[in-house]
């Protein structure tokens, strides 16, 4: 059984020069509009500007010195790689970023500008990572998974140390999932303490991979359509070490629509002056679906990114 709850105090100790306390905000007009207490973990303004940062950093940060100077090789829709990037540059490391074809404009110029070498393959998250984990397995070279991976995985959780440090007597917590590293960590901290914690899986009905796999018993293939969560958009590794993490931590999944997503971004626009990313709206969007199951409780909304297109932004407003 992995002893999640350590992993993360160890990964907290590791990564804490890195990464950015990002605050905890409480939300006058979401706490109204479920008649609770609602409460945003700001990892939109974490640097690179997404959660992403956190298990990026753990995991180069626990390479050994040979594997260090072997080079690493990542896949990435967008924000794994900022945080890659970021990291690789910060601590000089060599390597390679593999993207999916349709990546957006704003990330692939986030990456760009940390300077990191870019590759592009498939138009899925699922077939760019196994076309660029078989390319680090041919070179010689560390694979850095998206989420597939103990240190990624604790990397994130150290949300839910900063959670339990700052906000006590928290009810549920809503994360968004794609391929469920994030809620993974949240979930496995906050739980090993606090069973009665509840978590909450939230997930575009565009691209509900793990809720489908989860509900079948199994990881399953199916179709990923268009969607404004481009960041949880796709499918999960076989065998990915989350799909058993999730079955364990996660009580209940929402699916949201895209008009729900779009609503939830201009929301938290123009009631909070945040601006935030389809992902991270997932959680907004799936609150206020269902506002009348929050009452009397104390909410936390994980706001895993901002990094949104301006194109899109514009599309979304007008």
């Amino acid at each position: 059984m992995i002893e999640i709850r350590e992993e993360v105090i160890k990964a907290e100790d590791r990564i804490r020069n890195f990464i950015r306390e990002t605050p905890i905000n409480y939300s006058t007009y979401l706490s109204r509009e479920g008649s609770c207490e609602v409460f945003l973990k700001l990892e939109n303004l974490q640097i690179t500007g997404a959660f992403k940062l956190r298990g990026a950093a753990n995991k180069l940060l626990s390479l050994s010195e040979d594997e260090k100077r072997s080079g690493v090789v990542t896949a990435s829709s967008g924000n794994h790689g900022c945080a890659t990037a970021y990291m690789m540059r910060k601590i000089g490391i060599d390597g390679e970023i593999f993207l999916p074809e349709n990546v957006s404009r704003t990330k692939l110029e986030a990456l760009r500008l940390y300077g990191a070498k870019i590759k592009f393959h498939g138009d899925d998250c699922v077939k760019t990572e196994t076309f660029a984990r078989e390319s680090a397995r041919k070179s010689g070279r560390i694979f850095i998974p998206p989420y597939n991976d103990l240190m990624i995985v604790s990397g994130q959780g150290t949300i839910g140390f900063e959670l339990e440090k700052e906000l006590e007597n928290i009810d549920v917590v809503l994360a968004a999932v794609g391929g469920g590293g994030l809620i993974s960590g949240i979930g496995g901290y906050l739980k090993s303490q606090k069973r009665d914690v509840r978590i909450i899986g939230c997930q575009p009905e565009n691209s509900a991979v793990m809720y489908e796999s989860i509900k079948a018993g199994k990881v399953v293939d199916i179709e990923s359509k268009t969607t404004l969560s481009d960041g949880t958009a796709g499918g999960i590794e076989e065998g990915s070490i989350t799909f058993d993490l999730c079955k364990e931590f996660v009580d209940d999944f929402i699916l949201v629509t895209e008009d729900e997503i779009r609503d939830a971004i201009l929301v938290i626009l123009e009631r909070e002056h945040l601006l935030i990313e389809g992902a991270a709206a997932l959680t907004v969007a799936s609150f206020l679906k269902f506002r009348d199951r929050w009452n009397g409780m104390r909410v936390v909304l994980i706001i895993s990114g901002g990094n949104i297109g301006i194109d899109r932004l514009k599309s979304i407003i007008c």
